[in-house]
Formats: C-alpha cells, structure tokens, sequence
C-alpha cells in the first residue's frame, strides 16, 4: 500500500462521511486495486448520493473492470446532475465509440472538447471519431453507417495508420512511430531484424521521454522543445512533439547521418501532423 493511499485511508476512517473517498477511489484505481476502489467509491455513493463526481468515479472504475453498460448507466446520472461534466462526457464518447454509435460519440466528445481544450486526449479521441465517421459514411454511399461499413472504416484507418510514414522512409533502415498523448502508438510501425513488430512495446518504453524533454527545457529555461536525440548501442533515436501531444520517434542505424535522421524526422512530424489535422 503507498504512503498516499494509507493516508487517504486514516482520513477516510476518521471521518466516514468525508469527500476524500473520491481521491482515495482514485488512488486505488490507478494502483489496480479495483475491488477496493470499487467498494470504497460504493460506499462514498451511499452517503454522497448525488454527488457528480462520485457516480463519475464509480463509472471511471466501471471501465477499467470491463463493465461498460454500468459505466454508461453511472456517467448517464453524472448528465444528470451536471449536464456540464467534462469527464462524464468524455466517458460518454468512450462507451458509445465501443458500441459503434459514432454520431452519439461525436456529440460528447464535441461538448468535452469545449469544457476542456487543455486535454489532448479528448481532442485525439474527437478526431479520430470523426475520421471514423467520414470513412463509414462513404463505405455507405453517405447513408447511416451500419456494422460493415463500421468494419471497413476500422480497416482504412489501420492501413493508413500502418503505411503513414512508409514513402518518407523508403527502404533504409529506419523506422518512425507516432504516439499519442498516453504513450500508445497510433501510426506507424517499429519491426525487428526477425520480422516482429515491438511498435506498443517500444511506444511504452519511450512514453515518459516527452515529459523529461519538458521538465529540462523548463528547468533551463530553453522554451519549447523541439527535437531529442538519443544514440543507442544500437540505433540513433531522435523525437519531436506534434499535434495534440503527440510524439514522432524516428529510429536508424549507426551508418545513417544525424542530418538525414533530422531531415526524416522533420517530414515525418509534418505527415503526423496533417494526418492528425485532417478531421478537425
């Protein structure tokens, strides 16, 4: 148990009826314990009854344990009482993308994006909606998207994803990725010498890198950060930031010069970028 979660424990106990059971919910969802998150933001709900913020909690750990009807049903009675709430908006748009009610989800999203315009992943989430809309609307002859053309939407988009930066690399031996906000690669790929594609397993490892460049460009004072280049035993690795918190890595051997990894890296950012900005 962390210092943080015992200490919001001990206040909670001392004081039942206090509104720290939301951060101690948090806490506990966060850490993985969703039975206990579970239980504490229930019981929170028993005393707090009407409390926004309480039932988004309870929708947010409904999630996390694959229960997206309850989650839905929970955010639904957060509109209720706080026809505003970003988050319960963005949970919103979440559950309805997974039904494949993308117009309903565009709606959320749309309002959660003009509550919030600080959070890139609400704005990531909007845009690929909609590129998912546009895709299934012309899979259909502009009619309503059913399950198929839902289907043949999914498939354009991951095709397009894959092949993003394919002509800018060509046949050297480099590789480029982009990552979302959350450190999830959303385009491009990264294989191995064998053949297997390590894209997820090198985008979590690199997740933290943008928060590092901004803490030293802050720290010295710099200004915005631009690019980050790493060499490697075994690779040169080199970084920028695009649209929405996003972030281009672009990967090569020893033998490539750091001015064509530069020039790459450039190119690949502006794709990134337009392909991010297609559907605004």
């Amino acid at each position: 148990m962390s210092d943080e979660i015992r200490r919001l424990s001990d206040e909670l106990a001392r004081d039942p009826s206090s509104l720290v059971f939301l951060q101690l919910g948090e806490a506990l969802r966060k850490a993985g314990q969703l039975d206990l998150a579970l239980k504490v933001a229930t019981r929170g709900l028993e005393r707090h009854s009407h409390d926004a913020d309480a039932h988004d909690l309870l929708a947010r750990i409904c999630v996390d344990r694959g229960e997206l009807e309850q989650a839905f049903d929970e955010w639904d009675m957060v509109l209720r009482l706080a026809p505003n709430h970003v988050g319960a908006q963005k949970g919103m748009g979440y559950v309805l993308f997974k039904q494949g009610r993308l117009e309903e989800a565009e709606t959320h999203l749309s309002g959660a994006a003009s509550g919030d315009r600080t959070d890139p992943s609400i704005s990531t989430a909007l845009r690929m909606v909609r590129r998912l809309l546009r895709y299934a609307r012309l899979a259909g002859n502009g009619s309503e998207p059913g399950p198929e053309e839902l289907a043949a939407a999914q498939r354009r988009i991951e095709e397009e994803a894959h092949y993003l930066f394919a002509d800018i690399l060509g046949d050297s031996e480099q590789t480029a990725l982009l990552l979302n906000s959350d450190g999830l690669v959303t385009a491009g790929t990264y294989v191995t010498p064998e053949g297997t594609d390590v894209s997820q397993e090198v985008g979590a490892q690199l997740s933290g890198v943008r928060d590092d460049a901004q803490r030293t460009v802050r720290h010295l004072d710099l200004g915005a950060w631009k690019t980050v280049l790493y060499e490697t035993d075994i690779a040169i690795v080199a970084l920028a930031p695009a649209l929405d918190e996003a972030l281009v890595v672009v990967a090569a051997s020893h033998d490539v010069p750091l001015g064509f990894v530069r020039r790459v890296l450039d190119r690949c950012v502006k794709r990134a970028t337009m392909w991010l900005s297609e559907v605004g």
